[in-house]
């Protein structure tokens, strides 16, 4: 009975991860709930587990006496001489109780408190081994797919792949063997979960340390990572030692390591960028296979404008905007993609409103370098300074500050003013090439067909009408008189 009990607790130590001592424990806890049951208390009781002999053994101390008032703790002197005749009235008494006198229903309540404080340490034992855990690659067989998660048995505990920690174009087939990294660990009313992932940047980071030594190794880092799942993704490398090139490392001979990566990510394309503390050198990078021509930075709103040549404008972009989103995620930037002409349209106009003060008429050489000195050097500057703050110059006066904005807006309005002219002249021309446009379609149309028979006589030709010519020449050339 004993070398089975002994082989029951070996069975639970290792089916259940659990060792020895725990169990020990969770024995004597138990025993001492049944004494306490019994006899109401257990501070004179002792209980002794051998785990290899597989004996259980619990002592009461009593102390002898003459009369017996306290069954529990003391015990009469004739009681006492038939286990050791040489006892008196005074001395300590050790009974050794077995566990049958305690009943039959108080050994089966143990048993269950028993079972369930097992399955109670057997979940504490695998939330805190795969609590240690989060961040390591995993890998299993599919046990069960039920609505779209995946349950898979890694070390003999389930662990559930969720619909949106898969790669969408996958498609998953009991019994198969999947890698995934543990993403986190939660108690639930049924005991703790383990989640494991596939889609989420880590894996990507796991996967190349393990392809990559120099990453392992601490020689190549992983500054950032995006993806998009099954489709592409983007990882920032740089290196700690010159000597290494951090892409060329990560692509390896012949794009054998990226291949692998990639193999394992459902044929994922994966970029490698080589990571610059310059947000324009990182974001031209990132932006790969496109090349900006300009980057313009917004570091305090963490946002940025590339301006990429208007044929590979949708090249930057990306499909469904997939190559900026990623862009944006890598470098921590919000992209903006610009075509090229629009943006030397906008310089141009920009240009048009920073005029030198060197270039407005009556702006003397003295009101000009009191200017300068007080940090203004455009027209746009005083604009934006306003009249009242001109006053607020030193050394210029009500007087002065009110002549040089005189001179400013009357430069604003003729430069304006021209610009309308300009708009007008290229309407009006315009204009004039539709009608002479249609007055030729006119003309056309109405001009004398050519006779049937060329000796037939010339009298049934229908008359010319050369008047109308003069009329529409007219029309075209002089738009102002036919207006008026």
């Amino acid at each position: 009975m004993k070398s089975e009990i002994a082989e029951a607790f070996s069975q639970i130590v290792k089916e259940k991860n659990i060792d020895k001592e725990q169990l020990s424990e969770i024995l004597q806890s138990i025993v001492i709930g049944m004494i306490k049951k019994k006899y109401g208390a257990a501070d004179n009781f002792d209980i002794y587990v051998n785990m290899e002999k597989g004996e259980i053994e619990i002592h009461q101390n009593k102390k002898i006496v003459e009369h017996v008032t306290d069954p529990n703790h003391e015990i009469d002197l004739e009681t006492a001489r038939k286990t050791e005749p040489d006892l008196e009235v005074g001395d300590d008494f050790l009974e050794i109780l077995s566990p049958e006198a305690f009943g039959r229903r108080l050994i089966v309540s143990a048993k269950q408190n028993l079972n369930q404080r097992i399955r109670d340490e057997e979940k504490r034992a695998i939330f805190d081994e795969f609590q240690n855990r989060v961040g390591e690659i995993v890998m299993g067989d599919i046990r069960q797919l039920n609505r779209g998660d995946v349950y898979m048995n890694i070390d003999r505990t389930e662990v559930v792949l969720p619909r949106k920690e898969q790669i969408e174009s996958e498609k998953y087939r009991r019994g198969e063997n999947l890698r995934a990294i543990i993403k986190e660990v939660r108690q639930t009313t049924r005991g703790p979960e383990v989640v494991v992932s596939r889609s989420d940047p880590q894996f990507l980071v796991r996967l190349f340390e393990l392809e990559v030594p120099e990453i392992y190794d601490g020689i190549i880092e992983i500054k950032a990572v995006a993806r998009q799942p099954g489709e592409r993704s983007k990882i920032a490398v740089t290196s700690s030692d010159k000597r290494i090139d951090p892409v060329g490392a990560c692509v390896g001979m012949k794009g054998i390591r990226i291949q692998a990566v990639s193999k394992e990510l459902n044929n994922e394309k994966i970029d490698v960028i080589p990571w610059n503390a310059e947000p324009e050198i990182f974001i031209s990078r990132a932006l790969s296979p496109a090349k900006p021509v300009r980057v313009l930075v917004d570091e305090a709103n963490k946002r940025a404008i590339a301006v990429a040549p208007d044929d590979q404008v949708s090249l930057a972009i990306g499909r469904g905007g997939q190559n900026r989103r990623l862009t944006g995620k890598l470098t921590g930037f919000e992209v903006e993609i610009l075509k090229e002409s629009e943006y030397r349209k906008m310089v141009e106009e920009q240009r048009g409103s920073e005029v030198a003060l060197e270039l407005v008429e009556g702006l003397s050489e003295t009101m000009i370098s009191k200017l300068h000195a007080a940090g203004f050097k455009t027209v746009q500057d005083l604009l934006d300074q306003g009249e009242d703050g001109l006053m607020q110059i030193k050394g210029i006066g009500e007087k002065t500050a009110k002549r040089i904005w005189t001179l400013i807006q009357e430069r604003e309005t003729g430069a304006a003013d021209k610009k309308a002219d300009a708009a007008d002249e290229e309407e009006q021309e315009e204009a004039q090439e539709d009608d002479l446009e249609a007055d030729e379609t006119a003309a056309a149309d109405e001009a004398p067909g050519q006779p049937a028979d060329e000796g037939g006589d010339a009298a049934d030709a229908p008359a010319p009408q050369p008047a109308e010519a003069p009329e529409v020449l007219a029309t075209n050339t002089r738009p102002e008189e036919n207006q008026n």
